[in-house]
């Protein structure tokens, strides 16, 4: 099953938006993407399979560990975090935050679990089997989406910036600007580490980015407008969640209060 697409000028349109760092819902036939960066992919989901999701969910963070798919929410006194068997759907684990905290994103290392919480400044270090609280680490700013490389944790503020963190005691070790074309973009939330780049949901858009974390540079753009249906969009919130799946090209995508999670793989939109 394919999605549903928009039309290669609203492709370009917004993609040529993105390239200023500015969103808008409008469509001209005579805006095209100009300038460097000629190998910026332009891709879309495709989606495989679909899968149920909690609708009372508020996703700020998905990751799948071995055979685990971890999910963190927010809205405080309703943040929680849990894993789920990825094969079954089966609840192996589950924490919730207590007030006032409100919950952000999340990533799995070797040995623990992190979660953020978003303006809070406190991030939970977690047991990856049990999920429960081992310590909690101060941190300052706001936090919004991580992920994991085997050497550093990668952060984001809704800001342009991306933050590197220790993966043991999360101290910041660097930064680096998110660009595209030469533009800053800000928004970054939920973020996904691949070996390909960190995948991130803009917020309060269907778009997603792929980044080098070396530079920062955006290497792809991925509109994703097309998973829900006018009518499956009432009562849901923005599309948030992305989710590599090991030993594969595919990826899980979902959003905030969201009944179902898509399997998808990225082709070209071109």
């Amino acid at each position: 099953m394919t999605l549903r697409s928009c039309s290669k000028s609203q492709f370009r349109l917004v993609w040529a938006l993105l390239a200023c760092a500015a969103l808008v819902t409008a469509c001209n036939d005579d805006i095209v993407p100009t300038g460097g960066d000629d190998d910026v992919e332009l891709l879309q989901p495709e989606v495989v399979k679909v899968h149920p999701h909690d609708p009372d969910a508020f996703t700020q963070g998905l990751e799948i560990a071995g055979p685990l798919l971890y999910e963190s929410t927010g809205r405080a006194g309703l943040s929680w975090i849990a894993a789920r068997d990825l094969e079954t759907g089966e609840q192996v684990a589950r924490a919730d935050l207590p007030l006032p905290y409100f919950g952000e994103g999340l990533t799995v290392t070797e040995d623990r679990v992190w979660q953020i919480t978003w303006r809070d400044e406190v991030a939970f270090e977690r047991d990856p089997a049990t999920l429960e609280e081992i310590s909690t680490v101060r941190y300052e700013g706001e936090g919004w989406g991580l992920c994991s490389y085997p050497d550093r944790l990668v952060m984001s503020d809704g800001s342009d910036t991306l933050t590197f963190r220790d993966p043991v005691t999360f101290d910041a070790l660097d930064t680096v600007a998110v660009t595209l074309r030469g533009s800053t973009l800000d928004q970054i939330n939920e973020l996904e580490c691949t070996s390909e780049g960190v995948y991130a949901n803009i917020f309060q858009t269907d778009w997603i980015v792929r980044i080098n974390p070396e530079d920062g540079r955006v290497t792809a753009v991925i509109d994703a407008s097309g998973l829900l249906s006018d009518e499956e969009r009432g009562g849901v919130d923005v599309l948030n969640g992305v989710a590599a799946i090991p030993g594969t090209d595919r990826f899980l995508l979902t959003g905030k209060l969201w009944p179902e999670m898509f399997e998808v793989e990225f082709v070209d939109a071109r």
